[in-house]
């Protein structure tokens, strides 16, 4: 076998981290190209991350300079294999006890759009994007990602392509709404054997009938957002909707809740907060309900009395309350129940995620590609997944990064029942079980600093990794404990 020719290295340990994955690109260029590529995406963000930019040269006229030109090449016509790649990056991360899945984390299915200008890029289309908060010109994507207290990482991207790009329209056998597309992110995570306590995704997917079935035939649980105008049919004079539950259930000050429960949510940083949580008892909600498709809806807010918009969460769960869990039936999953805390936790994971996962994709520049046709779109959504990566591969490992107090979501009237804090500030085949609680969100600068003096001229490449995570960590939820006092 002919002896591979070196590349200019990275610097450590992204040069470590780049040696796993070099077995995948079969030509020097390549290897090249995703050490520049990661490099650039790592470096702190002076500009938007084009091709120019991570070449480091000028926008317009620089273009032509070979170091643009060899990226561009790299993307649009290297033929490396983005899913190959995608498989690898996971490998490395559930094969590393810090990092590997388990059944205490959450599925999150997220959804993000761009803006991009023209009709020639692929999936590109006049639609609405979520991030923008309205409807432009943009590609919209579907991901689904892995996260607990410590970690979250994407798992796999799909792009949404509108019904104008096929000739049938959106009867063409090609065409997947994003519904869809969610629905077989979850069906490759189930199958691949990716462990998790629970789905949670936005309202447009909690307020999905078929989606919320499929969920359950696949024997997965699920903590999805209603909208806060969700109703049901009722008979005159009775609770039809979330919101007149929320105004009946005998609010009158803190220490007269009436029906609601108070969620103390602990974070990272140290600081805690007063939720209060309400399981909805009306219409086709209850606890209490153990037959099959029996589901639970709560409210879950900052101010009972107000209701803010921000800061209230209309909740719907297939999990069962504790004491009324569902009976299995033959082929059919026996999920775990989960009481208020738990459920609050679950989706306080998404509210976390949804927040800091933008700022990441924005740091790391995943809209800035500067290319048209769908395999070069996703071979840059994979440098930039694998960029996120290797933050917690390299910031994981050595001793531990001590970020914030012990957590806890503690209801007040269960003195010992206590669960990981969700996160968020107001309003907004792995399953290894990790070595030890510290270890598992702590991560470390040590490992990342040691070697970056190696590396000539891009050294804030690594030392940005490290900050890119400490952002990440102040946001987050804190620790699990044990027990409280």
């Amino acid at each position: 076998m002919t002896k591979r020719l070196p590349v200019t290295p990275a610097p450590v340990p992204l040069e470590e981290y780049s040696i796993r994955l070099d077995d995948l690109f079969a030509a020097r260029a390549q290897r090249e190209g995703f050490r520049r590529y990661l490099e650039g995406l790592l470096l702190p963000a002076e500009r938007n991350k084009t091709l120019t930019a991570l070449a480091n040269a000028e926008p317009v006229a620089g273009a032509q300079r070979k170091e643009a030109q060899s990226l561009q090449w790299f993307l649009s016509e290297s033929g490396w294999d983005a899913q190959e790649t995608n498989k690898r990056r996971l490998q490395l991360l559930f094969d590393d006890e810090r990092t590997a899945p388990n059944d205490a984390g959450v599925l999150v299915i997220d959804e993000h759009g761009e803006r991009k200008w023209g009709k020639k890029t692929a999936h590109v289309g006049k639609q609405w994007l979520g991030n923008l908060g309205k409807t432009d010109n943009g590609v919209v994507s579907v991901s689904s990602l892995w996260a607990e207290e410590g970690v979250y990482y994407p798992l796999e991207v799909e792009p949404y392509t509108p019904a104008h790009h096929f000739e049938k329209g959106k009867t063409d056998p090609c065409f997947r709404t994003k519904l869809k597309i969610a629905r077989q992110l979850v069906q490759r995570s189930v199958a691949e054997g990716v462990p998790f306590r629970a789905a949670v995704a936005d309202s447009f997917y909690g307020e999905d009938e078929d989606f919320r079935g499929a969920l359950s035939e696949l024997g997965v649980g699920y903590v999805l957002a209603l909208k806060e105008s969700h109703a049901w049919w009722h008979k005159e004079g009775t609770i039809g909707s979330l919101w007149e539950a929320a105004e009946a259930a005998g609010w009158k000050n803190a220490e007269d809740p009436g029906e609601w429960r108070m969620v103390i949510r602990t974070f990272r940083d140290g600081h805690q907060e007063t939720w209060w949580a309400l399981e909805v008892e009306a219409g086709p909600y209850s606890p209490k309900k153990t037959k099959k498709k029996a589901r639970r809806a709560f409210v879950v807010t900052t101010d009972p009395e107000r209701l803010p918009r921000l800061g209230t969460w209309c909740l719907i769960t297939n999990l069962p309350a504790p004491g009324f869990g569902e009976a299995k039936e033959e082929g059919e999953a026996l999920l775990a129940p989960a009481s208020v805390g738990e459920v609050v936790r679950l989706y306080g994971l998404r509210m976390w995620v949804g927040q800091s996962y933008e700022q990441v994709k924005h740091a790391l520049g995943w809209s800035d590609y500067q290319v048209r046709s769908d395999p070069a779109i996703r071979r840059h959504w994979q440098p930039v997944f694998c960029a996120l990566s290797f933050c917690w591969w390299a910031c994981c490992s050595g001793e531990g990064l001590e970020l914030g107090a012990p957590p806890a979501i503690v209801l007040e009237e269960d003195a010992q029942v206590v669960v990981p804090a969700a996160s968020g500030t107001e309003g907004g085949g792995g399953g290894k079980e990790r070595a030890s609680s510290s270890s598992s969100s702590s991560c470390s600068s040590a490992a990342v600093a040691g070697g970056a003096e190696a590396g000539k001229g891009v050294a804030g490449a690594i030392h940005n990794a490290v900050a890119l995570l400490e952002g990440v960590h102040r946001q987050g939820p804190a620790r699990r404990v044990e027990s409280v006092a």
